[in-house]
This record gives C-alpha cells, sequence and structure tokens, in this order.
C-alpha cells in the first residue's frame, strides 16, 4: 500500500514538472502584437512602394491623404464611397490592440495632425483634441489664413505651418508662417527654388530640417513628382531634390508625408488607365529618401 501511494506522488510530481516546463517566459501573450501590428497589422515594405493596407484601405476606388497620430494609434484618411461619388473622412482607431474602422464625416480638408497631437488640421480649417477618444467641431483659422485658399496644412513642432496656395489658373505656390508671441505672422512664399508656379501639398518635418512637396517640373517623370528640400546651415532651404524613379512615375504623385516614428515615406499616387479616379495610398521605406541626402560641405 505503502508503495503504492509513493508511486503516485512520483507520478503527480513529474506530470506537475513537466506542465510548468511547457510554459516559456519569453512566449508572446495575447497582448503582444509584432511591429507591423502599429501600421493596422501590414507588413512593413523595404525600398520599392507598395500600396498601403490592401483591400483595408487601397482599393479600386480613389483613397487619398493617409496620416498616423504621433503615437501611432490612429489612420486618417479620406476615400470614395462605394458607389457613389461622395467622399468621406475616415479613421481606423487600435483600442485593446484591435484596429476598428470609424467614418468621421464626409470630406473636411486634407488631414494632417500636429506633431504634439492636439491638433487635427483640415487645410485653412482645424478641429482640437478633447481627450484621447474626442475630437471638436470643425473651426475656421483666423486671419491672416481665413480667405487663402489652401488645400493642404502641415505644422512642425515649433508651430510653424507650412501650407500651399491653390490658384484659379491650377498654379499654387507654398508659404509658411512662424508663431511669434503667440500670434502667426503674415506668411511669406518660400523662393523660387521650391515655388515655381506649380508647387503643392508641402510636408514640413516636425524639426523643420526638410521639406517634402509636389511639383510639376521639366526635369520630372512626366506628370506631378516628389521632391525634397533640406534645411541649409544658413537657414536657407537646399535645391530640391526629385525622390527618383523607385517613387516617382509617369503617373501622378503627390501629398507625402512621413509617419511619426520616421520609418516610412506615405504618398499618393493615380493608377491605372482611368486617370484621376482611382488614388491609391503608398508607403515605402524612409531611407529611400535619406539616400539621396548629399553630404555635408566642409
Amino acid at each position: 500500500m505503502r508503495s503504492t501511494v509513493i508511486k503516485f506522488f512520483i507520478l503527480s510530481l513529474v506530470i506537475l514538472l513537466s506542465a510548468c516546463t511547457d510554459k516559456q517566459p519569453n512566449s508572446k501573450t495575447e497582448n503582444s502584437l509584432p511591429e507591423e501590428s502599429s501600421y493596422l497589422g501590414q507588413k512593413p515594405p523595404g525600398k520599392t512602394p507598395e500600396a498601403f493596407a490592401p483591400k483595408l484601405v487601397t482599393t479600386t476606388n480613389w483613397e487619398y491623404s493617409g496620416v498616423f497620430n504621433p503615437d501611432m494609434t490612429e489612420f486618417y484618411f479620406l476615400r470614395q464611397v462605394e458607389g457613389s461619388e461622395e467622399r468621406e473622412f475616415v479613421v481606423y482607431e487600435k483600442r485593446n490592440n484591435q484596429w476598428n474602422e470609424v467614418v468621421i464625416s464626409p470630406r473636411q480638408g486634407q488631414p494632417f495632425v500636429s506633431p504634439e497631437g492636439k491638433t487635427m488640421h483640415l487645410g485653412r480649417r482645424y478641429m482640437e483634441r478633447m481627450d484621447s477618444n474626442r475630437w471638436s467641431g470643425i473651426k475656421e483659422l483666423d486671419a491672416p489664413f481665413n480667405e487663402l485658399p489652401i488645400m493642404r496644412l502641415t505644422a512642425s513642432s515649433q508651430g510653424t505651418y507650412f501650407f500651399d496656395e491653390f490658384k484659379q489658373d491650377l498654379t499654387g505656390d507654398i508659404r509658411y508662417s512662424r508663431l511669434k508671441d503667440g500670434i502667426y505672422e503674415e506668411p511669406k512664399l518660400l523662393d523660387e527654388k521650391i515655388n515655381n508656379g506649380r508647387s503643392f501639398h508641402p510636408f514640413i518635418a516636425p524639426d523643420e530640417s526638410y521639406l517634402i512637396f509636389d511639383s510639376y517640373r521639366e526635369e520630372g517623370y512626366g506628370n506631378s513628382d516628389l521632391y525634397i528640400s533640406y534645411r541649409q546651415q544658413d537657414g536657407s532651404w537646399g535645391t530640391p531634390i526629385n525622390l527618383g524613379p523607385e517613387i516617382n512615375t509617369k503617373a501622378w504623385e503627390a501629398s507625402a508625408s512621413v509617419t511619426p516614428d520616421g520609418k516610412y515615406l506615405f504618398f499618393n499616387r493615380k493608377v491605372g488607365p482611368d486617370e484621376g479616379r482611382n488614388v491609391d495610398i503608398f508607403w515605402v521605406d524612409f531611407q529611400v529618401v535619406k539616400d539621396l541626402k548629399p553630404p555635408l560641405k566642409r
């Protein structure tokens, strides 16, 4: 009897130890997600541009101007309403490690979230963050911006606005306005290296070290191309550099932005034979752009 009890005890102990060793201390929990979970569950691209989130965001319809908020938990973009010519403002929100789609409203302008996350710019309109889940109603910028035909406005961490001024003759220029003592100065034109009469959709780096924009230029690849200009040591802007044939094609490329983590370039491209009706959101490793930066002069 005693021998039987001892054997049972030993067998139970072996089973218990075996169960404990099956639990690996480094195994993933239900709440741990791979890096790509920050990008709607998408596998990040390399140095060749790819359509972003096929079937989820990118479809055979019109999708435009995808941007993340600073902590990468919200992705905003514009899209065509299925079966309609109307367009709507959409967000994918990451809550409890799940991405959920919410239609915010009909199209209200081109979205850009300020670097500190407190303002959603929509051209010359904007919304303010009320709390982690809510934005205010749409407001209008005051003078000197309220009368300007702005398509896209982006802001640096210093609060400087960079925006385009779209004109009725389909030309446009890029301007900037600095915040001084709580008041925005009168907007100023960037120099002719940036402005050639058809320069649009500026994206200013948070630290104002570079400016990305799209422009129609003779040396381009056929239509609107993406360019980058780096801030020089004297504060001026360097000669714009075409982002090259991996990003620019014979089609229309425009409206670029860089993810808040600095890893990926997002931009738009017209796709297909019916040019203009199918615009897709693309992304690519930002290293492609970094590789174009000229060495510092000594």
